[in-house]
């Protein structure tokens, strides 16, 4: 059995924190299944920056976004190594072109 996260939307923590004011923080945590320290958490965010404090703090990524980073970053480690490649090939080819006129003199 997986635990599924639950997210409260900025209204509904404003909503909780007030009902906690109201009956207490033990009947509030208990009634919505919440940690104490999580009330707590929500109440020092709400006092620092009001409703605003209560939004999510993480940065939502587009899916696409994502995807088109990670093409981004697989074609650059491809261009990397065959620049790589090219760079050895090359310095073979010099060693190789003067082994070859050593023996021809």
């Amino acid at each position: 059995m997986s635990k599924t996260r639950r997210q409260f939307t900025p209204e509904e923590k404003y909503s909780i924190l007030q009902e906690a004011e109201r009956e207490g923080t033990t009947e509030t945590s208990r009634k919505y299944n919440l940690a104490h320290s999580v009330l707590s958490y929500w109440k020092k965010k709400y006092l620092v920056k009001g409703k605003d404090g209560l939004k999510a703090s993480y940065k939502k990524v587009d899916p696409q976004l994502r995807t088109l980073e990670e093409e981004n970053a697989r074609l650059k480690k491809i261009i990397a190594n065959q620049a790589l490649e090219l760079e050895f090939k090359t310095e073979l080819l010099k060693k190789s072109d003067t082994h070859y006129q050593k023996a021809r003199r």
